[in-house]
């Protein structure tokens, strides 16, 4: 039974990086029928905060990535100490004592030195004795590692394939810290054991911590997970990926009006392919993840494909879906739409135009109210000239069956009649009524605004022609 899981520190939202992590996990779990776990790493309790917590499940929930928990660290306390204290009676492990400022002193002498600043192992039992150390009375010890001396570690990633490491590169890491909260080193594999993770599907800036992990594992007697560590994303400029890139948590996507499918299909992109496939569901995903097909070297975040990747699903998605998330947008800009056409007929008229549900809603607002044009859009296109033919429409608007047809009749007719070209009265009526220069046919338009609407607008806006 293939068990992956996501293990997110909650300092802070769940940003891009994080979902593909999530989303690689989920997809590899589902793929082979397999359990997805989701883990909160929340043992740094100076950042770590519920408000985190509550921005990592909110965003996990809107992705639509299910789950097997989720389960806390510190809650899990007692066993991560049982642990430690079964290494410590095997002797694999041991009660360190040294201060945090001669720590410090010892690495500040290796550096100088030039050595590379590490633990030197002097509380080990038989160094202690030797040394004549004695513990401090009253002090609460660290539990440190006894990393073999000698050997190597080698695992084959998954993604990256053979990787070694001397053992004598490593030094004897703190598993427990004196206040009973373990390390991250020591905490991952301890639940990863008691979880039966066999696949670590993670970011490869924790490459260097795998084999320190799979020495634990040796000392307990488990199982090793398999390890596939993916490439960063980086910015579209090669630059490490940061909010000036738009990596953002991913609810300030779907507060900007993206799609859930959009990001998701988007975030599976980021490293990964099937073929040539740009576009594709997640049930498709699930069908194809592997692997296999992680790319070696690092993502490039884009935006701009992002947004168009969106757009495509705006097309395509129900009306009536994207008319409750264009809602809020529109409430947020004054806007009633129970005084106006019905948002879903608005909705399906402007989404084949906009990237997101938010421009999908500033598309919509002069359905819902009366936008005051640019003085510059009136000097282009009000003009003495037109303002008969205007005011002649108005009147023949007055008249007939409102519909989409005889809207477009009458505005032909008067065309003929004042022998303009369509241009010449389509435009400075487009802007009296809707305040913009830009927006489809302007009959559909009319329709759905409304006859009485219409009028009180040209009305209004007819006063603003030179005479």
């Amino acid at each position: 039974m293939i068990r992956t899981r996501f293990a997110p520190s909650p300092t802070g939202y769940l940003h891009i990086g994080g979902a593909r992590t999530a989303l690689f996990c989920w997809a590899y779990a589902k793929r082979h029928g397999g359990t997805f776990i989701l883990r909160v790493e929340d043992t740094d309790r100076e950042r770590s905060t519920q408000q985190s917590v509550g921005a990592i499940l909110d965003g996990m929930a809107w992705l639509g990535l299910d789950y097997e928990g989720p389960y806390y660290q510190m809650d899990r306390l007692a066993r991560y100490r049982e642990v430690a204290e079964q290494l410590v009676a095997a002797g694999k492990a041991y009660h360190c004592y040294a201060t945090r400022e001669e720590l410090e002193a010892l690495r500040e002498q290796q550096r100088a030195r030039g050595e590379k600043p590490r633990y030197d192992g002097r509380w080990r039992p038989e160094n202690a004795m030797r040394l004549g150390l004695k513990p401090p009375p009253g002090a609460q010890p660290v539990v440190r590692f006894r990393n073999p001396d000698w050997g190597e570690v080698t695992f084959t990633d998954l993604v990256k394939g053979a990787i070694t490491v001397a053992n004598a590169e490593l030094d004897d890491l703190v598993l427990l810290r004196g206040d009973g909260i373990p390390t991250y080193n020591f905490g991952v594999v301890v639940d990863d054991i008691d979880m039966s993770i066999t696949h670590v599907i993670r970011g490869d800036d924790h490459v260097n911590n795998t084999p320190r992990q799979i020495n634990i594992y040796n000392a307990l007697g488990a199982l090793l997970p398999q390890f596939a560590h993916v490439p960063m994303i980086l910015g579209a400029d090669g630059e490490r990926l940061s909010k000036r890139h738009g990596a953002v948590s991913v609810t300030q996507y779907r507060d900007d009006g993206y799609l859930p499918e959009a990001l998701v299909n988007y975030l599976a992109r980021l490293g990964w392919s099937h073929g040539d496939e740009e576009m594709f569901s997640r049930a498709r995903l699930v069908e194809w993840f592997d692997l296999d097909h992680i790319n070696q070297s690092p993502a490039r975040f884009d935006p701009g494909k992002l947004a168009w990747l969106n757009a495509q699903y705006l097309k395509g998605a129900d009306d009536a879906r994207l008319a409750a998330l264009a809602e809020r947008f529109l409430q947020r800009d004054g806007c009633d739409t129970a005084k106006g056409p019905p948002l879903a007929r608005v909705v399906a008229l402007l989404k084949e135009r906009v990237n997101t549900v938010e421009e999908l809603a500033d598309a919509a607002v002069y359905f819902y109210r009366a936008l005051e044009p640019a003085e510059d859009l009136k000097r282009q296109h009000y003009s003495a000239e037109v303002r008969p033919a205007l005011a002649d429409l108005a009147a023949r608007f007055s008249n007939i069956d409102w519909s989409r047809g005889s809207i477009n009749e009458a505005i032909k007719s008067v065309i003929a009649s004042y022998k303009l070209k369509m241009p010449k009265l389509a435009m400075p009526l487009r802007v009296m009524v809707t305040g913009v220069a830009q927006t489809p046919s302007v009959d559909v338009v009319l329709e759905l605004i409304g006859r009485d609407e219409v009028l009180a607008r040209m009305e209004k806006q007819l006063q603003a022609f030179p005479k």
